[in-house]
């Protein structure tokens, strides 16, 4: 199960003229079991380089990003369509992603793919997102931005970190609202990646465990749906559409046991496969004559040999 999770992938999206190593350093404050044991963490780099100072000089060593720029009330956004484009073609190449992680600029930005993907405007054919972690995120401010984004509530599990001491505390309240049964940890510090106290910890913890258990739980039924599809491909050509499963078809095959000639069998039923423990039975073969097939009759669970059954 361990290899199976790390094949859930999550894109991780910086701040404003930070860089995808600083938001990797910034994540590695946290425990490793919390998401580095669970998630393959993809942190790429902003589109464009920063276009002025970084608030992390003489913190941590450049180069600087941004994925696009914006005016002082955060109204009006430049080469935010480029941004998003360049995004949706990372994802497809680099994907599938199980999920998005942000902070600050990559939070709201992450957001936005998200609202935009649930009204079918970007990633059409990329599998659903399962998962969001927004830390210091906001919302877009442009009405035509919002009436699509945040014109229904998005359906993906997601948990955002605000701060006592954010300058984005409110904006980030307000993006919780635009998703669905939203986790909030709240922390004592400003705009930051928060260090996690115990409780938060915790709280994370189990919030992550439910996102690996229902990637288990998806994995077993595509496992059960690959194996039954795999039965119907070693099936001929001709003979796929043509296929009864016992599980559904009791009173079916229930006739065919009785018959003794192919006469009798339904002329409906006649030369088509029975497949019965994973083992294939040609109808018309299976009445009058004898096989070395054991059947499985799974309803009283005992077995029965084909060539006294037929008889």
């Amino acid at each position: 199960m361990e290899g199976q999770n790390q094949n859930m992938k999550v894109l991780c999206l910086h701040g404003f003229r930070t860089s995808g190593k600083f938001l990797q350093k910034q994540i590695s404050k946290w425990d490793p079991s919390l998401f580095l044991h669970h998630f393959q963490m993809d942190f790429p780099d902003g589109l464009f380089s920063a276009g002025g100072k970084s608030d992390i000089e003489g913190i941590f060593p450049p180069p600087y990003f941004e994925w696009f720029q914006f005016n002082k009330e955060f109204t009006e956004y430049t080469n935010l369509e480029e941004c998003i484009s360049h995004l949706c073609q990372y994802i497809t190449h680099n994907g599938p992603f199980h999920g998005l992680l942000g902070f600050s600029q990559g939070a709201t930005l992450g957001a936005l793919l998200l609202g935009y993907k649930a009204q079918g405007k970007v990633l059409k054919e990329h599998p659903p997102f399962k998962m969001f972690v927004s830390i210091s995120g906001s919302k877009f401010r442009e009405p035509s931005i919002c009436e699509v984004a945040y014109k229904d509530k998005i359906n993906v599990k997601s948990v955002h970190f605000i701060g006592a001491k954010d300058w984005l505390k409110l904006p980030s309240e307000d993006l919780a609202t635009a998703f669905h049964d939203p986790l909030i940890i709240r922390h004592p510090q400003g705009h930051t990646v928060p260090r996690l106290d115990e409780v938060s910890t915790e709280q994370l913890r189990k919030w992550i465990a439910n996102i690996v258990f229902d990637n288990k739980d998806s994995i077993s039924k595509g496992e059960e749906h690959d194996e039954q599809e795999t039965r119907k491909v070693d099936t001929p050509n001709e003979m796929q559409n043509n296929i009864i499963d016992d599980d559904n078809n009791n009173n079916q095959i229930n006739a065919l046991e009785s018959a003794t000639t192919e006469e009798e069998i339904p002329k409906e039923m006649q030369n088509k496969i029975i497949i019965n423990n994973n083992n294939q039975i040609n109808a018309s073969e299976f009445a009058g004559k004898e096989h070395k097939v054991v059947i499985q009759d799974k309803s009283i669970n005992t077995q029965i040999d084909a060539s006294q059954d037929a008889l």
